[in-house]
């Protein structure tokens, strides 16, 4: 198929997602001049005129929707194909233990744990879901070979961090709640759901909206990402997460409006630790795989449903 390439395809994916040339630079690392000349590219290529260029936010046409389905379907096989290439040979290893967040438990996961288990020829294999504080504490003791957990803030002496993604903190509410106002919603209103205080999400919004959430009780506090999107799309109360923990909760999403935070925005840091005693390219392996996986299967559904995260949500040490 001459003239159709795959930076074409990303550029219209993004395009798609975000209805901006100038968004979807930021998302392909192109400059708008040549997103705009990749589209154009493609659409001469397939003869055929993929997006309205005359309305903005740009809208597909019927032609460009119906080849969007397949591109998104064809990106995300390359991309998962790309992802299981990437540890090549880890039968040299005797054993590895690897601790992941459970913000990770429904997709990625297990994704993560055949990738490995493919290449892991005779080694003894352990792989647990936990806390961040759990994590961070047994990568400390040595109890963990590997961990992907959200950053504490905290320095590890003897261990050695591998940015993956920023996962910035947005406000979600039900379905046509009003929360345009520019504040968090009424203390007089909806209450407001908080994740349970052990958690370290907990304390890293406490840490940043103390002084905007303390007029707000406290009458629901939880502890799992999927009991806590299932309560606000219930319309029990609104909360503050982030698109990770959102993109959990698929299939409450039609009862969810998610929103930037009215304040100034921060994000937390999603990282794989590893010992500093590693003497080959594990950790390194492992990590990119993991960018890759968290790309495919989290952040770019997230920035087409939600693209005003384009920008913040995204993947880190590439």
């Amino acid at each position: 198929m001459k003239g159709i390439t795959l930076r074409g395809l990303e550029v219209f994916e993004a395009l798609a997602g975000t209805g901006s040339v100038a968004q979807a630079a930021a998302r392909t690392g192109l400059s708008q001049p040549a997103v705009s000349q990749q589209l154009r590219n493609l659409e001469t290529a397939l003869n055929a005129e993929l997006i309205d260029h005359g309305r903005r936010p740009m809208r597909l046409t019927p032609a460009g929707s119906l080849f969007l389905h397949r591109v998104e379907a064809a990106l995300a096989e390359l991309r998962l194909a790309q992802s299981e290439l990437t540890v090549m040979d880890l039968a040299h290893l005797k054993a590895l233990s690897i601790g992941i967040i459970d913000d990770f438990d429904d997709s990625l996961t297990p994704r993560l744990a055949t990738i490995l288990a493919d290449s892991l020829t005779g080694c003894q294999f352990k792989m647990i879901t936990a806390s961040s504080h759990d994590l961070i504490a047994a990568i400390a003791e040595k109890r963990l070979h590997l961990v992907i957990s959200a950053h504490t803030g905290q320095p590890l002496e003897g261990v050695v961090e591998h940015p993956l993604a920023e996962d910035p903190f947005m406000l979600v509410a039900p379905k046509g709640v009003d929360v345009s106002s520019g504040a968090l919603p009424d203390p007089n209103g909806l209450p407001y759901l908080r994740y349970d205080p052990d958690q370290l999400i907990r304390k890293q919004i406490d840490g940043h909206l103390a002084h905007q959430i303390d007029a707000h009780p406290v009458p629901f506090e939880i502890g799992s990402h999927l009991a806590l999107m299932s309560m606000v799309a219930r319309g029990i109360g609104w909360t503050i997460t982030t698109p990770l923990g959102y993109m959990r909760a698929h299939r409450f999403h039609d009862q969810l409006d998610a929103h930037p935070l009215p304040s100034e925005p921060f994000a937390r840091q999603i990282s794989l630790f590893a010992s500093s005693d590693w003497s080959d390219d594990v950790p390194l392996n492992v990590a990119q795989t993991m960018r890759r996986l968290i790309k495919t299967h989290m952040i770019d559904p997230a920035l087409t449903e939600l693209p005003f995260l384009a920008g913040h949500l995204r993947i880190l040490g590439l």
